[in-house]
């Protein structure tokens, strides 16, 4: 769930940045980039939890951004949880049984831009071994040289909704809520 949002997002991005002379690509900032997904827990709450930390690559087309691309892929078992007995619950084999190499990757597959600052951005999450279209809608923050590093520099927001029972991750539904909010925010600067 988490790494589709930190992908949809960075996708997003490459959509609204202006226009340059050539194809211009640029890497996360994996520091300032965080997924953050949230559920319904019985009714009572509403539970977060965190991806952070990641690394994924856009590629930016100046004369065509709906032709850009985003790449993004992260291990299953960077989530952050914030309680250790809910992050060994979901590696188990009520929901991921993740082994410690299984990544989520998020794969842009088109880009429509719907004004200035937005898009929605096409990809496929495969998550659990599981891939599944999904749509990110995104939103340029800002691109710019960054004060402290000198260099071209991009933020985006995204959000989407996703169902667990899409990824074989559906247990306890419908009293843990099946739909997952995700949001995600990421920076991005330009490639050496």
């Amino acid at each position: 769930m988490k790494t589709l949002i930190a992908s949809a997002a960075l996708a997003a991005a490459t959509l609204t940045t202006p226009a340059f002379a050539t194809s211009t690509d640029y890497v996360l900032d994996a520091s300032h980039s965080q997924i953050v997904f949230s559920y319904e827990h019985l009714g009572y709450s509403t539970t977060y939890g965190m991806f952070s930390g990641f690394e994924g690559q856009i590629a930016f087309d100046q004369e065509n951004p709906a032709a850009s691309s985003v790449n993004v892929s992260f291990p299953v078992r960077a989530m952050l949880t914030g309680w250790e007995a809910r992050f060994d619950h979901f590696m188990s084999g009520d929901f991921f049984a993740a082994a410690e190499d299984e990544m989520v990757t998020f794969t842009s597959t088109s880009i429509e831009v719907t004004g200035d600052e937005t898009a929605l951005i096409t990809g496929d999450l495969t998550l659990n071994g599981v891939t599944k279209a999904v749509v990110l809608d995104a939103k340029l923050n800002q691109v710019g040289d960054h004060p402290m590093e000198g260099k071209p520099w991009a933020g985006f927001d995204a959000t989407t909704t996703l169902l667990r029972s899409d990824f074989e991750v559906g247990a306890f539904a419908p009293f843990v809520s099946d739909e997952v909010e995700i949001m995600i925010s990421i920076e991005a600067m330009q490639a050496e």
